[in-house]
């Protein structure tokens, strides 16, 4: 695959992240995901031709949703052109289900990516693939949250950047508006995941991932 050189030294370059204190996450929560395996199949890695990195999700067979900030470059001040944007399913240290370009990005008008804790709830993206990449009998519902809800959080992590690990024992905490605290661990390369709990029709999608606190846990925005 033609990502797998790219992939090598991503993973050279994090050697020392798991030396740093990482805000978001607990040391030993996180496990590799089995992304072959429901509720994962959803699952990829969104990356740009500059190197940017982090998790989406299918929410159509033909539409992922990601993080906003994932998109945004600070040096030019306008957001990566959707041509330069891919997302790799099931991606695993440089192999992936399936790959698709990115046709087009839609994010909400009242973003700041200048200042994207200013604007959290405006902080995710769907970005329209060149072509579809699964059934929509393997989609997640959108359910709305509740404290208490079991939860789960994986993607593709700062200190583990070439696979995706995650936390599938934890909890939403708290709900303000649209904001849902969890006490999922994950850190950078973790935004625009899933928030996946379960609901009383099975798995289910609670949010996206968006920001992390310094010690554990962070947030999602309730769609």
């Amino acid at each position: 695959m033609r990502f797998a050189a790219a992939a090598l030294l991503a993973l050279l370059a994090v050697q020392d992240a798991t030396a740093q204190a990482l805000p978001g996450i607990d040391g030993n929560a996180r496990r590799p995901i089995p992304l072959n395996d429901p509720p994962w199949r959803i699952l990829g890695r969104v990356q740009t031709d500059l190197g940017a990195r982090c998790t989406g999700f299918l929410v159509a067979p033909r539409v992922v949703e990601t993080a906003a900030h994932c998109l945004f470059i600070r040096k030019t001040g306008h957001f990566t052109p959707p041509g330069h944007v891919h997302f790799l399913l099931g991606y695993r240290a440089g192999t992936y289900r399936a790959h698709a370009h990115v046709q087009r990005l839609v994010i909400p008008a009242g973003y700041n990516p200048i200042a994207p804790t200013t604007t959290p709830l405006d902080d995710h993206a769907l970005l329209v693939l060149d072509r579809s990449l699964i059934s929509e009998s393997q989609l997640l519902p959108f359910v709305k949250p509740a404290v208490g809800m079991r939860a789960a959080l994986a993607g593709y992590q700062q200190d583990r950047a070439e696979i995706a690990v995650g936390d599938t024992d934890c909890a939403i905490v708290r709900i303000t508006g649209k904001l849902v605290a969890h006490n999922c661990s994950g850190t950078f390369g973790v935004s625009g995941a899933p928030l996946i709990v379960r609901a009383s029709q099975g798995w289910a999608i609670a949010g996206v991932t968006t920001l992390a606190h310094a010690g554990y846990g962070g947030y999602a925005i309730a769609q």
